[in-house]
């Protein structure tokens, strides 16, 4: 992963935990470096490690760790370091997600080793639609549950999220049923 997502996972914890548990959490992670270079790949591993570690240090399930950093991630890193993409995304929850995939193809422009993760929406409603998310990296589809929160909060509705098929439990592919309402 680009060294923006350690950044940000980096700056959710010292925002909400402070800068001593995140040395706490680089010390159990194995990890040394001082700083991530946005635009410069790091292993998926050292991500991983970070996440569990923060799991471990702050006590809390690696699921729960993940849902926040998917909504620190729309809210926070997104909203200030790409928010003339956000913006351009679409007006309403529904536009953005089926969105989705040109967002991916303008963001490898900037970063062409980038592996995104693929997503489509399918029996869209006015207020409803399936999200079906497909991605070589395994155990993320939590920050997908936080992306989703995020945006809901982004674009100022209630979302409702259920994970209908999980690929951890054998399915192809994770199918997340999105509805929302006005807040």
């Amino acid at each position: 992963m680009y060294g923006m997502v350690n950044s940000a996972i980096m700056d959710l914890i010292v925002a909400t935990h402070g800068e001593e548990t995140w040395q706490q959490v680089k010390l159990k992670a194995g990890v040394e470096d001082e700083i991530f270079i946005s635009n410069e790949a790091y292993p998926d591993e050292m991500t991983y490690k970070l996440v569990g570690a923060a799991s471990e240090v702050l006590n809390q399930p690696a699921g729960e760790i993940l849902i926040q950093f998917g909504r620190w991630w729309v809210l926070d890193t997104a909203l200030n370091n790409y928010g003339h993409l956000m913006k351009y995304g679409g007006r309403t929850l529904g536009e953005f997600l089926n969105n989705l995939p040109n967002f991916h193809t303008r963001v490898v422009m900037m970063f062409p080793a980038l592996q995104p993760p693929t997503f489509e929406c399918s029996d869209m409603g006015p207020n409803e639609l399936r999200l079906h998310y497909r991605s070589h990296r395994r155990g993320l589809s939590a920050f997908v549950v936080g992306l989703l929160e995020g945006l809901g909060e982004m674009f100022k509705v209630q979302v409702t999220i259920t994970h209908e098929e999980q690929l951890d439990q054998g399915a192809d592919h994770d199918i997340f049923h999105v509805a929302w309402s006005e807040v």
